[in-house]
C-alpha cells in the first residue's frame, strides 16, 4: 500500500495512532487511514504490545511505525508521535475505533482545514450518555489540532500520568482560547476495557483511567474545564456529514 498525497494546497495533516494490545482492531483503523487523501503520513507508536500489534502494522508499508521496548502510557507514546509528526496539523486517533470510516476522517478534519475552527474534536455513538447530553466528550481520543500547540509541551506532556494527554490537551486549549468543533460520529464506537480484557479486568483498568485523570485535574476542576471548553465550541452541531463536507477540499482523483 503506498502513501497517499493531501489535496494540492491543503494543510499536511500527520496522523498519530497510539497502540497497546491492539492486534485484533487496529488494522481496521489503518485500512480507513491510510487510504484517507487528507492525511500525509500515517504514525503508529506501539506502546510495548505483546500481541502481533506491531506485526498487523508492518502489513501497512505506508506507515511510520515506532515501537517502544515497555508500555509506558498513552502520553509517553504520544510524545514520541508528536516528536517525528511532520505536518502543522495532528489528526489524534484511538487504535480501538470500530465502524470507521472515510467521511469521518474527512468530517473531523472539516472544521479545522476551513479555518472554522482551531482544534476538532469526536462524539462517538457509544460516549457516555451524559457527554452525548452536553454535545463534549472531554476525554475524546479523536481530535485534530494544530502541531505546535503540543509540540512546544512534550516535556510536559511526557511527565503526564499515563492516561493525562486528553485533559492537558484541553488546559492548553482553554488558556489560548482556541475554537472547538465538536463532530458527531454517530456509527463510530471505542472497544470498552471489559470486551478487550474481560469484566473484571476490564473494571479494574477502567478504575486505573479515572485515577490517572483524577492526577491530572482535581474534579472540580475537571466540571471547570468541561463548561470552559463549551464556551469555545463553535455552532458546529448536528449537521449531516454531505452537508458539513461541501466545499471541503477534495483529493486527488
Amino acid at each position: 500500500m503506498t502513501a497517499v498525497s493531501p489535496a494540492r494546497g491543503a494543510p499536511f495533516i500527520s496522523c498519530i495512532i497510539c497502540a497497546y494490545n491492539e492486534a485484533p482492531r487496529i488494522g481496521k483503523v489503518l485500512t480507513v487511514a491510510t487510504a484517507h487523501p487528507a492525511l500525509g503520513e500515517i504514525i503508529v507508536v506501539d506502546d510495548g504490545s505483546d500481541d502481533g500489534t506491531v506485526e498487523v502494522v508492518k502489513q501497512y508499508p505506508s506507515v511510520r511505525l515506532i515501537t517502544r521496548a515497555a508500555n509506558g502510557g498513552k502520553s509517553a507514546a504520544m510524545v514520541d508521535g508528536i516528536a517525528i509528526a511532520q505536518g502543522e496539523l495532528l489528526m489524534l486517533l484511538d487504535a480501538d475505533l470500530k465502524g470507521l470510516a472515510a467521511e469521518h476522517i474527512s468530517a473531523l478534519a472539516a472544521p479545522v482545514l476551513k479555518g472554522r475552527a482551531d482544534v476538532s474534536i469526536s462524539l462517538r455513538q457509544n460516549s457516555l450518555a451524559l457527554f452525548r447530553a452536553i454535545g463534549l466528550d472531554f476525554v475524546s481520543g479523536e481530535r485534530v489540532v494544530r502541531k505546535d500547540l503540543l509540540h512546544a509541551a512534550l516535556s510536559q506532556i511526557r511527565a503526564l500520568p499515563r492516561f493525562g494527554i486528553e485533559v492537558f490537551m484541553n488546559r492548553l486549549i482553554i488558556e489560548q482560547g482556541l475554537r472547538v468543533a465538536v463532530t458527531h460520529w454517530p456509527h463510530v464506537t471505542q472497544a470498552r476495557k471489559t470486551e478487550k480484557l474481560g469484566y473484571w479486568r476490564g473494571i479494574r483498568a477502567e478504575w486505573r483511567m479515572i485515577a490517572d485523570l483524577l492526577r491530572a485535574v482535581y474534579p472540580l476542576a475537571l466540571i471547570s474545564q468541561t463548561v470552559r471548553l463549551l464556551r469555545l465550541r463553535i455552532n458546529h452541531g448536528r449537521v449531516s456529514f454531505a452537508t458539513r463536507m461541501k466545499g471541503a477540499p477534495e483529493g486527488p482523483q
